[in-house]
C-alpha cells in the first residue's frame, strides 16, 4: 500500500512558476514508477508526464514538453512536478500517481496506476 500527498499547488499569474511536491509513505517508494495528471473542471483525467523507478527515463505529454520537468528523489520518497512558463489552459487540480513496475515501461494511461493522491489546485491567471 502507498500513500501519496501532493503540495505545492495555489495561483499564479500566466508566465510564472509553480513546484510541485509529492510525499509517498512506505519502504517501496524506488518499486514505482510515478505520474502526474491533471484535470480541469468538466474534463476528463489526462497525463502530464512520468518518471520511471530511478528518475532516469521521463516522459511528457506534448503541451508540456519543454516547460514541465519531472524528478524523484528516492531517499526522500518525494517526486515533483516544476512547472514553468504557465498558462490559464494549465489550470487544473494536480494529481500523482503511482503505478507498479510491470513489462512496458512508463504508461499515458489512467488505468494504469495503482495509487492516487488526493490532487492539488493549479490556478493559473491571465
Amino acid at each position: 500500500q502507498v500513500q501519496l500527498v501532493e503540495s505545492g499547488g495555489g495561483l499564479v499569474q500566466a508566465g510564472g512558476s509553480l513546484r510541485l511536491s509529492c510525499a509517498a509513505s512506505g519502504r517501496t517508494f524506488n518499486s514505482y514508477n510515478m505520474a502526474w495528471f491533471r484535470q480541469a473542471p468538466g474534463k476528463e483525467r489526462e497525463f502530464v508526464g512520468a518518471v520511471n523507478w530511478n528518475g532516469g527515463i521521463t516522459t511528457y505529454a506534448g503541451s508540456v514538453k519543454g516547460r514541465f520537468t519531472i524528478s524523484r528523489d528516492n531517499a526522500k520518497n518525494t517526486v515533483y512536478l516544476q512547472m514553468n512558463s504557465l498558462q490559464p489552459e494549465d489550470t487544473a487540480v494536480y494529481y500523482c500517481a503511482a503505478a507498479r513496475l510491470r513489462i512496458g515501461g512508463l504508461s499515458p494511461r489512467v488505468h494504469e496506476y495503482d495509487y492516487w493522491g488526493q490532487g492539488t489546485q493549479v490556478t493559473v491567471s491571465s
